[in-house]
C-alpha cells in the first residue's frame, strides 16, 4: 500500500565571524552562522560578512586588496547606499568576477568571514551547509529532475550527471555549462524547501487512520513514478504542460498548467488525511505550509494525476506538481486500503 511513497523516499534528498570595521549593524555572528540558505539570495547567512567588508572597510582597507580605483569606486557608490547583494556589488563599474575574489580574499583577511564561508561561485558566496547540501543533491538527483531544475542548461545537466559523484560544491561548479543562473537554481532546490521537506516527513511517519493514509515526496523521478506504478486497476491518467512527445502513452492532455492553489489543495488533503490522529506537531504544519506558499505563489505547474492500485483492496490517487522555469517539484500520494 505504500510501496510508492516508500520508494520516493528512498530516492529523496533529505557553521564567520565579523572584523574589526564591522558596524553595528552589520550581521552577528549568529546571523552568520544560520542554518541552510532560506530565500533566494546570492550571499548565505554565513557570508554575509562579505557585504559587511564592501560597506564598512575603510578606503585604506579596500585599497589592500584591490586596484585603488575599484575601491575608490565601492567608497563612491556605498555613501548612496548600502551593498545588499554580490548583484549589487557587481554593477559598479571595474568589478567581475577578478575582483570578487579579491573582495572575498580582503574579507577573509580581515576577518569579516570565516570558514563557515566557502566562497563565492559563479556569482553566488556558498555557505559550508549549503555546499554539503548541493554535492548531496547533485549526487543523488534524478535525470528528470536535473533537467526541470536546469531548463536552459541542458548541456551542463548532462555533464553532471556523466561526472558525478562530485565532492565539492566548486567542483561543480567547474562544470562545463555550469553558470551563475544553474548553481542559484541547484542551490534553491537543494535549501529553500527544509521546512516543506520536514512537513513531508512528518506526514510520511504518520500511521493514518488504518484505512487512509498519505505520502508525499520533494526530489523524484517523476517519468519513472508516471510509467512504472502499479497496473492493476490503473487509470485516468492526466497530465498538464508537457510537451506533446513527453506525455506518457494513455494520457490525456488537459490545455491549463496547476497554480499555486492546487498544488496547496492536494498538500492539505494529503496532510489532513496523515493527521487524523494528531501527531503531527502544528508547528510543523503551518511552517511547511508557509514554505510551501512561499514557494509556489504566482508559480506555474506541469505535471500529471492518476490513479492506480496494486490489488483490488487498494487504491492510490497520485499528483505531480513540477514548477515550469525552476523545477521545484512535489508528489502527493493519498491512498486507501480495506
Amino acid at each position: 500500500m505504500r510501496r510508492l511513497g516508500q520508494a520516493l523516499l528512498a530516492v529523496s534528498l533529505f557553521a564567520g565571524c565579523g572584523g574589526s570595521e564591522l558596524e553595528p549593524s552589520s550581521p552577528t555572528l549568529a546571523q552568520q552562522q544560520a542554518p541552510l540558505t532560506s530565500t533566494d539570495v546570492d550571499v548565505a547567512p554565513e557570508c554575509q560578512g562579505l557585504l559587511g567588508f564592501v560597506n564598512t572597510a575603510s578606503f585604506q582597507t579596500l585599497d589592500k586588496y584591490l586596484p585603488s580605483d575599484v575601491a575608490n569606486n565601492l567608497v563612491t557608490r556605498r555613501t548612496t547606499s548600502p551593498f545588499v547583494s554580490l548583484a549589487d556589488v557587481s554593477s559598479v563599474r571595474l568589478v567581475g568576477p577578478t575582483r570578487l575574489e579579491q573582495i572575498e580574499g580582503g574579507a577573509r583577511t580581515e576577518g569579516f568571514i570565516g570558514p563557515s564561508c566557502v566562497g563565492i561561485m559563479d556569482g553566488l558566496a556558498v555557505s559550508t551547509d549549503d555546499a554539503a547540501a548541493i554535492v548531496s543533491l547533485v549526487n543523488t538527483i534524478s535525470d528528470s529532475e536535473l533537467h526541470d531544475v536546469l531548463p536552459d542548461a541542458w548541456n551542463g545537466a548532462v555533464n553532471l550527471l556523466n561526472l558525478r559523484p562530485f565532492t565539492s560544491v566548486q567542483a561543480i561548479s567547474n562544470v562545463a555549462g555550469i553558470g551563475d543562473k544553474s548553481l542559484r537554481n541547484i542551490r534553491n532546490s537543494a535549501t529553500l524547501s527544509r521546512p516543506l521537506e520536514a512537513l513531508i516527513a512528518a506526514a510520511n511517519a504518520a500511521p493514518g487512520s488504518g484505512t487512509y493514509g498519505a505520502s508525499m515526496a520533494r526530489h523524484f523521478d517523476w517519468w519513472q513514478v508516471v510509467t512504472t506504478s502499479g497496473r492493476y486497476n490503473y487509470g485516468g491518467l492526466e497530465c498538464f504542460g508537457l510537451e506533446p512527445s513527453s506525455v506518457p502513452d494513455g494520457a490525456t492532455l488537459r490545455p491549463y498548467l496547476a497554480d499555486a492553489a492546487e498544488v496547496r489543495a492536494a498538500v492539505d488533503y494529503a496532510v489532513s488525511v496523515a493527521n487524523q490522529r494528531n501527531q503531527i506537531p502544528s508547528s510543523v504544519i503551518s511552517a511547511g505550509l508557509a514554505n510551501l506558499d512561499a514557494l509556489t505563489a504566482g508559480r506555474s505547474f506541469k505535471g500529471c494525476s492518476f490513479g492506480y492500485a496494486d490489488d483490488p483492496w487498494s487504491g492510490h490517487t497520485v499528483h505531480i506538481f513540477v514548477d515550469t522555469v525552476n523545477g521545484f517539484s512535489l508528489l502527493v500520494d493519498t491512498y486507501w486500503a480495506e
